[in-house]
């Protein structure tokens, strides 16, 4: 399974971004394939709250806008959302502190967790992941 880091997404849809090219094309390889794609909620909510934040710099999307891509994901017949299990916090838990995890890497713990959980691999371009043992992360638009 790939799961989905918003890094990629944000890039793939701010025409404006460096890496819009090469993170648009591989997005609509991996949208448009029959591989089974992950998108946490995580990635959703920033997702959204990145591409209407007005302040930012970047092409920004109205709410509206915004909502109608995450639909067109959703409605992908091989496009899950992923949810934390009940058995979660064990495995966050571990990562916090094998990763010496502390502030805005919380909710990277958190999407490597999940990931680990569906036996996915994380497709980002923030080596950030790479403190979290056990997930296996990729990153798309790293020079092969």
């Amino acid at each position: 399974m790939i799961v989905l880091d918003v890094n990629l997404l944000l890039y793939a849809y701010d025409t404006k971004s460096p890496e819009h090219k090469r993170a648009r094309a591989w997005i609509e390889e991996v949208l448009s394939g029959d591989e089974m794609v992950g998108l946490p909620w995580q990635t959703i909510s920033a997702f959204i709250r990145i591409m209407t934040y007005p302040g930012l710099a970047g092409e920004r999307f109205t709410t509206k806008n915004v909502l109608a891509i995450v639909d067109q994901w959703i409605e992908m017949p091989h496009v899950r959302i992923l949810v934390e299990a009940e058995d979660h916090w064990p495995l966050l838990r571990s990562l916090l502190l094998k990763g010496d995890v502390r502030g805005k890497l919380t909710m990277d713990a958190s999407l490597a967790a999940l990931t680990i959980a569906y036996g996915g691999v994380l497709y980002t371009n923030d080596r950030d992941f790479a403190r979290f043992p056990g997930l296996r992360w990729l990153n798309p638009l790293a020079a092969a």
